[in-house]
C-alpha cells in the first residue's frame, strides 16, 4: 500500500455496522487511498466482517491490525502511527459507525492542497437510524453551539495557543503525518477518560495556525447514543462527560 492518504478506523464490536462504513469508503469518488481498521480487542466478528469485505472489494486496499489497550485514543493512535510507518503523507480518521460522504477523500485532499495541515470536517447526524427529524435538528444545532462555545471555553484558551480553537471531531478529521507526530498524536486514552480529538487539536494549536474547518468534508455520524440515552444526556456526555453512564460502548 503506497497511497499518500490513509484512513484509520478504530473499531470495537462493530460487526453489525462497520460494513456500511467500509461501503461508504469503497464508494468514494477518489479511491486513491488505503484503509487500516484497528480492532480494539473486539469480542464479536468485527475482524471477520472487515476481512470478508476487503476480499470482495480490493479498492481501496484494507488492512486490519490489533490494539488490545482499551480506548478510542489508543486504537486511533496505533492506526495513525501504523499508516505513517507505511509511508502515509496524510492520515485521516473516521469511526466504525460513520458514513463519509462520497466526496470525502476528494475534499480532504483539496483541504491539504489549500495549505492546511489539519483538516477539520463537518459532522452531521445519520438519517438511517430511526432518529426523528426533530432530534437530528437538535443535534445539528447543538454541534454548532458547541463549536462556538469551544472558542471561549477556558480549557481551550491561553497564550500558548497560536490560533483559535476549532472543533475537530475525531470521526471526521485529517492531518499531515509530520504534524501528527510533532503534536504527539492522539492521547492513548479511553473514550470515557478524555476527548482525544480535542486534546489533539489543542496540541496542534501550539505548533501552527495551518488548520481549519472545511464544511465540504462531511461525515454522517451515528445517533445510537441518542437512541439509548436521549438527547439531553447525550449532549451532556459530549460536552464534558457530565453524564457518565455505566455502559459507554453502546451497540
Amino acid at each position: 500500500m503506497t497511497s499518500a492518504l490513509w484512513v484509520v478506523i478504530p473499531a470495537f464490536d462493530e460487526e453489525h455496522g462497520i460494513g456500511a462504513t467500509l461501503a461508504a469508503l469503497a464508494a468514494q469518488r477518489d479511491t486513491d487511498f488505503a484503509v487500516v481498521v484497528v480492532d480494539n480487542n473486539s469480542s464479536d466478528r468485527t475482524v471477520e466482517v472487515v476481512r470478508a469485505f476487503a476480499a470482495e472489494h480490493p479498492v481501496p486496499p484494507i488492512a486490519v491490525i490489533t490494539e488490545q489497550q482499551k480506548g478510542t485514543g489508543a486504537a486511533a493512535d496505533t492506526g495513525m502511527r501504523h499508516a505513517i510507518t507505511q509511508g502515509a503523507t496524510w492520515v485521516a480518521r473516521t469511526d466504525a459507525d460513520c458514513l463519509p460522504a462520497p466526496e470525502w477523500t476528494q475534499r480532504i485532499k483539496a483541504g491539504f492542497d489549500s495549505g492546511l495541515r489539519l483538516v477539520s470536517g463537518q459532522l452531521l447526524p445519520r438519517t438511517d437510524e430511526g432518529v426523528s427529524w426533530l432530534d437530528r435538528t437538535i443535534i445539528r444545532v447543538a454541534l454548532e453551539v458547541a463549536s462556538i462555545f469551544g472558542k471561549v471555553r477556558s480549557g481551550n484558551r491561553g497564550s500558548k495557543y497560536l490560533g483559535p480553537y476549532v472543533m475537530t471531531p475525531g470521526c471526521n478529521m485529517a492531518i499531515t503525518a509530520e504534524l501528527y507526530l510533532a503534536a504527539g498524536g492522539f492521547p492513548r486514552t479511553a473514550i470515557e477518560d478524555l476527548h482525544e480529538d480535542r486534546a489533539l487539536v489543542n496540541a496542534v494549536r501550539t505548533i501552527t495556525t495551518d488548520y481549519g474547518l472545511r464544511r465540504d468534508v462531511r461525515v454522517y455520524g451515528s445517533n445510537r447514543r441518542v437512541r439509548a440515552w436521549g438527547i439531553r444526556k447525550t449532549l451532556a456526555w459530549y460536552a464534558d462527560h457530565r453524564y457518565r453512564p455505566e455502559v459507554v460502548d453502546i451497540r
